[in-house]
């Protein structure tokens, strides 16, 4: 065959495989995509009765529906290259394949028959911009001017660092050695002029981090800019983790991170400016706040959340647990698409690893009980999370909210009492009415109920999640231990309440495990910030 390297080796996906050309001119390139059948014969074989079908998505834009290499290529082996125009408008491509759901999955052997791809190549079909230097610039003379200006940076730091103006930098400075920043900076002063000081009128926010500020940048761009609190327990090492984390990876349903400030005590963190703020201030927060959602808005919500969560555990190059998904943790743009952001407690999950071993850190209410009582943290924690936030969007109520005792409402008991007695609809928001889709109302119900199994490991994965809620894939068997259940939960109830106490209904909770070395925090007491 012609070009023979191109099909020395293959990439394989029981789901979805997604690749993102970054930094790209914009402008219409033409996109080769080379396939060649490696698992299925073609004649009258056993091994012939297999059948891969996928879809192939380009910029998010269906263009080719059920592709099967065996019909396309006729011969086992032979090469099939599909040719696509794909238009650049915002410097990134996307190229996604996704199972569609039909085919085989156990002939010839059980295995793995999804989306199938050896090779991709890209071409502009336009003259690059010049290079630099092009332009008529002796190269020697570009040298001079780098080496001029990178001696004057380095002298006037000098000067600042002798005079102990950057002194106080050093422990963050610290943290942030080896951290691969993919991300801009910024001026405490652009901050401050962009937010009118920090002015209170622009407060969007708090939390356990600090405070929350809506502001303009000189060029007209409107940011949401973070700000640590001087009286934040937090501190460096969440900001470090929130920087090296979001930086690293780009989702349509991740918040975006412009950059970040440090200078002095000064830590701060730009993102895209959301519009419609969080999903628990439009579902139940003061009524001012709130919007009509439909269902097909909160539908919607759901399905992007899990494909964020399904990107960051499964498909980005850095697998990653977050640890905090909750209502008020996504946010909606101004078409009500949902972003997952708050990244402070987010940990890397290496694939060779069972589970992480670590401090508690999270929201009680939106705990996994394996995690919250043990610290056995896996991918599965943030699936349960999930389950309870999907619960809440349905129903319009907080899983968790205080009362007294004998008045204490918990969401995912109900949820769970009403499938026993086969009266899921009952859990519907009544805002809602009747003006829904049925079927994928107790798909979702089903598929949170699903998310929330007390064992981690009868929990589906997100991309599993995704194809559910999609309607592409069977709901799994939801097998209930009511006894099981009570009795995990309970104790998880037990645990917080006497080591907390009754307050908010919200309590992002941090408690030390020894196992964890310098992710370990200074004292060994329970820390909380409502």
């Amino acid at each position: 065959m012609a070009n023979p390297q191109l099909y020395m080796n293959a990439r394989l996906s029981p789901i979805s495989l997604t690749y993102f050309g970054f930094c790209l001119g914009n402008g219409n390139y033409t996109v080769n995509l080379h396939f060649a059948e490696i698992m299925f014969r073609n004649g009258k074989t056993y091994k012939s009765l297999g059948r891969r079908i996928f879809d192939i998505y380009i910029q998010g834009k269906l263009v080719k529906k059920d592709f099967n290499i065996m019909d396309e290529a006729g011969v086992f082996g032979d090469v099939v290259i599909k040719n696509f125009t794909a238009p650049v408008t915002n410097s990134t491509l996307e190229i996604r394949f996704y199972w569609a759901g039909k085919g085989t999955t156990a002939i010839p052997v059980k295995g793995v028959y999804g989306p199938l791809i050896s090779a991709i190549s890209v071409d502009p079909n336009f003259d690059p911009p010049p290079k630099p230097g092009g332009s008529g610039v002796p190269v020697g003379a570009v040298v001079g001017i780098v080496v001029g200006a990178i001696f004057m940076i380095l002298l006037i730091f000098g000067i600042l660092w002798k005079r102990g103006l950057l002194g106080q930098q050093k422990t963050l400075e610290d943290d942030l050695k080896g951290v691969d920043l993919q991300t801009g900076k910024f001026t405490f002063k652009q901050l401050k002029d962009a937010t009118s000081n920090f002015n209170k009128a622009n407060k969007i926010g708090e939390g356990g981090f600090g405070s929350v500020y809506k502001g303009v940048l000189a060029d007209g761009t409107i940011i949401a800019v973070k700000q640590l609190s001087s009286k934040s327990k937090q501190g460096n090492r969440e900001f470090v983790n929130e920087i090296g984390m979001i930086s690293a990876l780009q989702h349509p349903h991740l918040v975006k991170l412009h950059g970040c400030c440090i200078e002095g005590n000064q830590l701060l963190l730009v993102y895209e400016y959301l519009e419609n703020n969080s999903v628990a201030c439009v579902l139940f927060g003061v009524e001012e706040s709130q919007l009509k959602l439909d269902w097909p808005t909160r539908h919607k919500i759901c399905i992007g959340t899990a494909r964020g969560l399904a990107y960051l555990h499964e498909e980005s190059r850095l697998k990653v647990v977050h640890r905090d998904i909750k209502a008020s943790n996504v946010l909606l743009d101004k078409n009500l698409n949902p972003k997952i952001s708050d990244f402070g407690l987010a940990k890397l999950d290496e694939e060779d690893n069972t589970h992480i071993s670590t401090r508690i850190a999270g929201t009680y209410g939106y705990m996994a009980p394996e995690y919250a009582m043990r610290g056995y943290l896996t991918d599965k924690a943030d699936v349960y999370s999930f389950g309870i936030l999907v619960l809440e969007i349905v129903s319009g109520r907080n899983n968790t909210t205080y009362r007294k005792k004998e008045e204490s409402f918990y969401l995912l008991d109900w949820a769970r009492l009403l499938k026993q007695q086969g009266n899921l609809m009952d859990l519907v928001d009544p805002r809602l009415g009747s003006d829904f889709n049925k079927e994928e109302m107790i798909v979702a119900i089903n598929v949170a109920l699903l998310c929330c199994n007390v064992t981690s490991t009868a929990r589906p994965t997100m991309s599993s999640v995704v194809s559910m809620l999609e309607g592409k894939a069977v709901i799994q068997e939801l097998v209930l231990d009511p006894k099981a259940e009570s009795i995990e939960i309970d104790a998880m109830r037990k645990h917080f309440q006497s080591s907390f106490g009754r307050g908010t209904s919200e309590k992002r909770i941090e408690m030390d495990q020894s196992t964890e070395g310098p992710w370990t925090a200074s004292s060994a007491s329970a820390r909380l910030s409502v």
